[in-house]
This record gives structure tokens, sequence and C-alpha cells, in this order.
């Protein structure tokens, strides 16, 4: 079944020819691109590339706030200019009000990658939506995430959170219109637009789940030793050059 509406995946983390082909062929209008430590000018530059008549890409930052051992994860929609990770959850939340970004909280109160009630009523007039549906989660997850929309009142969102390519639009959000920029896509979610919420069901469903459960198991041993002992600096990191010291006050290493 083809969504009807402006149909949105709102957070992916691959962009290559064959995500597109596949948002496409799932009668996708648009995705939001938000990679891990990947600096904004490059994921803009991405976006860009992969943007057609048919299927626009809008950038975007997953901001890792925090240490590795406590970190939450800020989706930002609409940045002026870029944010590093590695920085206080204050310090992101202080400047993404600054930038009037729009801010989506992804995965709320899953694993310890994520805010929990007590940090969204911190924030409550800052963050403009919760995330009640993707792939990875398990039903937990999913009735913790309602209960916080139900307490907070915030607006929800689902989207795909496809770290692999084959679970692209497997949840998704339909507008009823179009966004000709990722700024009004901002201020549709900053203003509360009307949306529907929709994701698949299915054996076909439960395997791609499947296979997100395996890759975040992947991501977290051999994926963290690599980016920890491996790789070195993080180009995301508050040091590089690129954000000239301005973070120096809220880094974290």
């Amino acid at each position: 079944m083809q969504p009807e509406g402006y149909a949105v995946d709102l957070h992916v983390k691959v962009l290559d020819d064959g995500v597109v082909e596949r948002a496409k062929a799932r009668g996708l209008d648009a995705l939001v691109y938000a990679p891990h430590f990947t600096r904004l000018p490059e994921i803009r530059r991405q976006a860009e590339a992969f943007s057609d008549e048919e299927l626009t890409v809008f950038p975007a930052r997953e901001i890792f706030t925090g240490t590795w051992q406590q970190r939450r994860h800020v989706l930002a929609i609409g940045l002026e200019a870029p944010i590093p990770d590695f920085i206080t959850f204050d310090g992101a939340m202080r400047e993404l009000d600054r930038q009037d970004a729009a801010v989506l909280v992804p995965h709320p109160g899953f694993l310890n990658v994520s805010l929990g009630l007590d940090d969204i009523e911190a924030y409550e007039d800052s963050i403009d939506a919760l995330e009640v549906y993707n792939p990875k989660q398990l039903s937990h997850h999913r009735d913790r995430a309602q209960s916080f929309t139900s307490a907070t009142g915030h607006e929800p969102f689902v989207s795909s959170y496809a770290h692999v390519r084959g679970t692209v639009g497997e949840a998704y959000v339909t507008f009823a219109e179009a966004f000709d920029d990722v700024a009004a896509l901002s201020t549709a979610l900053k203003n509360d637009v009307e949306r529907s919420l929709f994701h698949r069901d299915g054996l076909s469903h439960d395997l791609r789940r499947a296979v997100e459960w395996a890759h975040l198991g992947l991501e977290n041993t051999w994926g963290k030793f690599d980016r920890l002992m491996l790789q070195g600096t993080e180009p995301t990191h508050p040091d590089h050059v690129a954000y000239d010291g301005r973070f120096n006050d809220v880094k974290v290493y």
C-alpha cells in the first residue's frame, strides 16, 4: 500500500543509491538523514547529492550528548550552524534553543542512549516531538514512549531509524502539505502541524526488525571498539577546528 499525503521517514542513518531506490519504491516523498558522527556540512552535501524531483533528503543531526557511559541522543532538524557531539545535554539544548531548531527525542527510554521522562519534562518547552515507534523498539520500549507522550503532551512521531538499507520506509509520517526545504519541515514540527503515523507489520517487518537488532549488537561491540580505539578523534568532537573552540565550556572529553 502506497502512503497518502506527503510521506517522510523522519530518521535514517544510511544514504546511497539503494536507499533512494527503496524509499521511492515505498512511496516516500522525503527522508531525514542524520548519520552518527558526521559533520553538518557533509550531511548537507550528501542530502543535496541524493535529492531529486521524486525524493527530497533533508539534512539533520542526531547529537550525541554526554559521555559514552551516560549518553543521551537528541535529533535536531533545521540547524543553522554545526553542533558537536560529546557536549553536555544542557549545553546542547541551550544551543538548539539559540538556533530555534526543531528538537525531536529519538527512542525515549531506550537502553542507555535516550532521554528519560525527567529530561523531557526539564526541557518541555524546547522539545517538539517524541518518537513512539521505530523497528528497534520492543513492546515495553514503545509502551514507555507512549506513556511519556501522555504525561507531557508532546506530539508523537515514528521513523524507521534505519541503520541498514532494507529498513528504510518501514515507519513513516505523512503530512497534508509538502515541504520545500528543511526549514519548512522544522517549522511544521515546531508548530505541531497535524500528521499521521504509520508503520509496517507482518513477517517481513519482523525480519527487518531482527536485522536492525543484529546491527545494534555489532555497533555496540566491534563498532564501539573501532570508534574508541582505532579511529582517533571523531570529526564531530568539540575540539575539531571547525567548531573554533565555541563549545569548550560544555565539552565532556
